[in-house]
């Protein structure tokens, strides 16, 4: 069970820690929002989201997405649209009135639609988990495949509440919005770069 769980933590960073669209988008509110609290919709989307991709990986039954070419196109398509219309909207995006971080927070409810959008519209998360989490997870079974689930899940939980964490205390140095605006630029180049990766993938 500890070769089980020892196997999942390890997974699991390598596919969570590189700076993409996701982490991206959950250090960016952890930035913006007023206080940590505020930005637990976005957490706790990003973390139910991993958690629900994980599970669907471990079960096989997300192995349908990338065996049925036409799922397979109308998912890569849609990611594809969706990562080049939020890149070009945070692109634009800036703070507002005093241009402190916090006037580029998002509401409640946005959080968790571009949270969940980013997470479940991403192709190449979704191809990740399932080449990787899925695969691995065929060598385990009985309580060692679900110490390996268990593990998986938790990295994801712990590493999106400690991204948040680690935006909101560098929300509150950036008191005049400087770092928030390099963020977005940052941001969308991320969002644009692994659009044009999924292009190359579908052609």
């Amino acid at each position: 069970m500890l070769t089980a769980v020892t196997q999942g933590v390890l997974l699991s960073l390598g596919l969570i820690l590189p700076l993409g669209v996701q982490n991206v988008f959950v250090f960016n509110q952890g930035v913006s929002q007023p206080g940590f609290t505020r930005a637990l919709p976005v957490v706790l989307t990003a973390a139910l989201c991993d958690t629900a991709l994980i599970s669907l990986a471990i079960l096989g039954v997300s192995v349908f997405i990338v065996t049925v070419p036409a799922v397979k196109t109308i998912l890569f398509a849609a990611g594809i649209l969706f990562l080049l219309y939020m890149g070009l909207v945070t692109w634009r995006s800036k703070p507002k009135g005093d241009g402190s971080p916090q006037d580029a927070a998002m509401s409640p409810r946005k959080q968790i639609m571009f949270a969940a959008s980013v997470s479940l519209l991403n192709p190449h998360a979704i191809l990740d988990t399932v080449g990787v989490i899925g695969t691995s997870s065929i060598s385990y079974s009985g309580a060692d495949r679900l110490a390996f689930a268990f593990a998986c899940i938790m990295v994801s939980w712990v590493w999106f509440f400690a991204l948040a964490l680690t935006g909101r205390q560098v929300g509150r140095l950036d008191k005049s919005g400087t770092f928030i605006v390099i963020l977005n630029k940052i941001s969308a180049v991320i969002m644009w770069v692994t659009a044009v990766y999924l292009i190359t993938r579908l052609l």
